[in-house]
């Protein structure tokens, strides 16, 4: 659960995290460009890279490859834990 914590500390991170839910299985280059162009996030590709690095460690990112293509998923299975430990266990007020 602590790497998933990590990697949702960063804000960088998390705007990934809500360009894969708008649209999933996007490569480096089209995460970078909707970062760019929606966020104003000029990072650079090895700074979005490392990002994606921490993202898949977490298990919050899962990747395929196509040819000489790297594609991107968003995993939200390690979130589960979390939402059961604090939400699942609502006693009535």
């Amino acid at each position: 659960m602590g790497d998933v914590f990590k990697a949702l500390a960063d804000s960088t991170r998390r705007t990934i995290l809500d360009e894969l839910t708008d649209r999933n299985g996007q490569t480096l280059f089209e995460i970078c460009a909707r970062l760019a162009t929606k966020h104003g996030l000029g990072s650079s590709r090895q700074a979005i890279s490392q990002h994606l690095d921490v993202l898949e460690a977490a298990g919050l990112v899962e990747t395929r490859r196509e040819g000489r293509y790297k594609f991107h998923y968003i995993n939200t299975t390690p979130l589960e834990p979390i939402v059961e430990r604090w939400l699942g266990k609502r006693e009535p007020t």
